[in-house]
């Protein structure tokens, strides 16, 4: 008799095309049937995997999420830079002279002067492929918690599943050099990576005891960054992971207080951290090697190699971590180091 899949939360970490990273290890996490997914929060990328995937399993089963997150990264790689804009491999591409050229002359443009129409490719395949109103309203188990940035206070707002809509995705998603804010009950807000990159607190409260970190932003680096590209690379880096890291410091915090505690009365909270088991995938790893620019090159052949290469890495992961699941935590959040079983 088949063993009954263990619920699994994910946390799915913004970093722009190298979310397709992300889209691999969903896609093999999904075939491998071992795990439920119930409980999903993400930013800026990680909030469009998250999209696709809830709603394929809300509307559908596994296989309907794996082939909506294939469906929405082609659709989005194919409104993507044409080859003329693109140079490198299809593995590791980088920006060609003509588009750096394009992006030094239109530096000093606002959104709304760069782009008046505010054409955004993924509001488009999100709205081609994934019906919000039936996302909200479908009675299902999946919990959602997409972050976005408050561009009045740089607070962190997240949206529950119930609260979804695609200016929430877009929200979550908006780089503000390049699009306007975009508007949610009156308020402006900009991608979640400045605030929460992705959100771990909403995880405690949905019920799941398993909860799977997914990473795409490289963790540290050997040397000192010397150019300018370099330079700028690290500190987009710094900025989008250090809300991020003083959350996961928090609840590292909050579990190794739990755990010491030997008073007999504690509270929901204290109880639900002894409780949940933690684990990564670290991808930044792999996405670390590869050119900076690539994070801004939506090709569908470099989107297509990084999900076989999500898909590799998940491979090893279940063979060697994901048995642990729902026994041990298999990660420290202070290092994120990989624990022995």
């Amino acid at each position: 008799m088949a063993r009954k899949a263990r619920p699994l939360g994910v946390a799915l970490q913004g970093g722009g095309a190298h979310g397709a990273f992300t889209w691999g290890i969903l896609d093999r996490l999904l075939e491998d049937g071992r795990f439920d997914i119930q409980a999903i929060t993400g930013t800026s990328a990680g909030s469009v995997n998250a999209a696709a995937l809830a709603y394929g399993l809300v509307t559908g089963d596994r296989d309907t999420a794996r082939e909506l997150l294939e469906t929405v990264w082609v659709e989005v790689g194919k409104k993507g830079p044409g080859s003329a804009m693109i140079s490198g491999s299809d593995d590791d591409p980088s920006l060609s002279m003509l588009a750096r050229m394009g992006k030094m002359m239109t530096s000093s443009l606002s959104p709304t002067e760069l782009n008046p129409l505010g054409i955004d490719p993924i509001r488009e395949v999100l709205e081609e492929f994934v019906d919000f109103e039936r996302l909200r309203e479908t009675k299902s188990r999946v919990e959602m918690g997409i972050a976005a940035t408050n561009a009045l206070n740089g607070r962190v707002r997240i949206f529950t599943r119930k609260e979804m809509t695609i200016e929430a995705i877009l929200a979550s998603a908006c780089l503000p050099k390049i699009h306007a804010a975009v508007e949610i009950d009156g308020k402006p807000y900009w991608d979640g990576g400045y605030s929460s990159n992705p959100p771990l607190t909403p995880l405690l409260w949905s019920g799941i005891d398993d909860a799977l970190i997914v990473l795409i932003v490289p963790l540290g680096h050997e040397g000192t960054p010397e150019s300018q590209l370099e330079i700028s690379a690290r500190e987009n880096e710094f900025l989008f992971t250090s809300g991020f890291h003083r959350e996961s410091e928090m609840l590292a915090a909050g579990i190794e207080r739990a755990q010491e505690s030997t008073w007999p009365f504690v509270g929901k909270l204290e109880k639900q951290l002894r409780r949940m088991r933690w684990h990564v995938m670290d991808g930044g790893q792999i996405t670390g090697e590869l050119h900076p620019e690539s994070r801004m090159i939506a090709h569908v052949p470099f989107l297509e190699s990084l999900r076989d290469a999500g898909r590799d890495y998940a491979d090893e992961w279940l063979a060697e971590t994901g048995v642990l699941v729902g026994r041990s935590s298999t990660a420290d959040l202070r290092s994120f180091k990989q624990l022995a079983g």
